[in-house]
Formats: C-alpha cells, structure tokens, sequence
C-alpha cells in the first residue's frame, strides 16, 4: 500500500512538472512572438515616418515651385521694362526664398535626427543589431561611427555673396 502512495505522489509530481515545463515553454514561445510583433511594429513605425518626411517634403517642394514660378514671373516682366529698382525687389526675395528653403531643409534635418534617435532606446537598437548579427552569422564587434555634425553655412560666406551682389547692382546701375 506504501508503494502504491509513493508511486501515486510520485506520478502526480511528475505530471506537475510536465504542467510546469509545458506552461514555461507557453511562456516562452508567447514572449518570442511578442517580440516580434514588437520588432513588426518599430519597423513599420520607421517606414511611417519615413513616408511623413517624404509627403512634408513634397509639400514644400509644391509649395516652392509655385513661389519660384511668381518670381520667375515678376523678374522677367522686370527685364522687359527695364526697372532696376523692381529687379532688385525681385531678386531680393528670390534670395529671401532660397535662405528660407535651406533654413526649413536644415530643421527638418535636425529634427528628424533628433526625433528618431530619441524615439528609440540605444539598448533596444543595440539587441536588435545583435539579433539580426546572430541571425545572418555576422559580428558585431566594431561600433558604428557617430553621425559628423551638418556643415552649416558661415556668416563670412553670406557676407561674401552679398558684396559681390552689390556689386553687381552697382554695376548695372551705372550702365543704366
């Protein structure tokens, strides 16, 4: 009768082990798929963002053709009259457009380095390079170089380009 008790504690031990061990690998293959649905997500949300840049800079690219077209316009109407004072109205916001265009590209860069460096966690960066390093057979032995700073253009340079227009409205002033 002994034995029978012990054998029966002994299969119901077992029998609970395997409950444990089945749960465990429930677990685990549920935290695996998790993740990858994790993975799915971070991917797509860098393909919408992507898409946003893309569809903002379109916008602004529209938005500058139709600005470009009214200078291009107004400057050749200028031509045929002859107005010096007027073209240089005119190249004056011709000028102030393009500073505008670079200081809008020059943000939307910085701000989308700076969004998506944010966004996500260094770590999360890190294991997922590593997974896909394990994935493909690859080391990940050498760390990746830091971004170089975005060259932004000097005052001397703009000063530069603004004697040298005035020079030449000086110049056609005088042959006018």
């Amino acid at each position: 009768m002994r034995k029978r008790r012990e054998n029966r504690e002994t299969q119901s031990q077992k029998s609970h082990r395997e409950r444990q061990h089945g749960r465990r690998t429930y677990l685990r293959r549920n935290a695996i798929r998790k993740r990858n649905e994790q993975m799915n997500y971070l991917k797509l949300s860098s393909r919408l963002d992507a898409v946003v840049a893309r569809l903002d800079t379109q916008a602004k690219m529209n938005t500058i053709s139709k600005s470009m077209g009214s200078i291009v316009k107004s400057l050749e109407s200028t031509l045929n009259t002859g107005n010096l004072q007027k073209m240089s109205e005119t190249m004056d916001s011709f000028e102030r457009q393009f500073v505008n265009m670079e200081v809008q590209a020059e943000f939307m860069e910085s701000s989308m380095a700076g969004s998506t460096s944010l966004s996500t966690p260094e770590g999360e960066v890190n294991s997922l390079m590593q997974q896909v390093a394990d994935d493909y057979g690859l080391e990940v032995s050498v760390g990746l170089p830091q971004p170089a700073g975005h060259a932004v253009a000097t005052k001397t340079e703009e000063k530069v380009d603004e004697d040298d227009l005035s020079r030449r409205l000086a110049e056609l002033k005088a042959r006018g």
